[in-house]
């Protein structure tokens, strides 16, 4: 991916961190995967989910996702994990077809451990850039 647009898909992350309810960080997920790859990416949607949950102190399992293709307060290919136990949110993603493979932006909050998420999802084998709020 070339420089300036990597630089463009982080600083519109970086955008739709700006404060509000609660504070957050994001994470630019680069997996590599192409376009017709969409059961793979959904497994990879998951698998960085639970990472980013791990993170927030959330128990491995004890999140579920929430889609937004049947939900017109969310966009396709835009999912929430939430916890089974009073559908708190822990995590928001977004997966973007960018240059024929596959980005996912998650948002998450700030106080979830940065670097281990980067660490966790690198250790999955994408490459990962972390995004601090402010």
């Amino acid at each position: 991916m070339g420089d300036a647009v990597e630089r463009s898909l982080v600083e519109r992350t970086k955008a739709l961190l700006e404060p509000g309810d609660i504070q957050l960080n994001g994470l630019v997920v680069h997996t590599g995967l192409p376009g017709g790859a969409e059961p793979r990416l959904h497994q990879a949607t998951l698998e960085v989910g639970e990472v980013v949950s791990e993170a927030a102190g959330v128990e491995p399992g004890d999140t579920y996702v929430y889609s937004g293709n049947d939900d017109a307060a969310f966009g396709v290919n835009q999912h929430q994990g939430r916890t089974l136990d009073g559908e708190a949110f822990v995590w928001e993603c977004q997966q973007l077809l960018r240059d024929g493979t596959y980005d996912v932006v998650f948002y998450y909050e700030a106080d979830a451990d940065q670097e281990a998420i980067v660490a966790g999802v690198e250790a999955l084998g994408f490459d990962a850039v972390g995004v601090r709020g402010e």
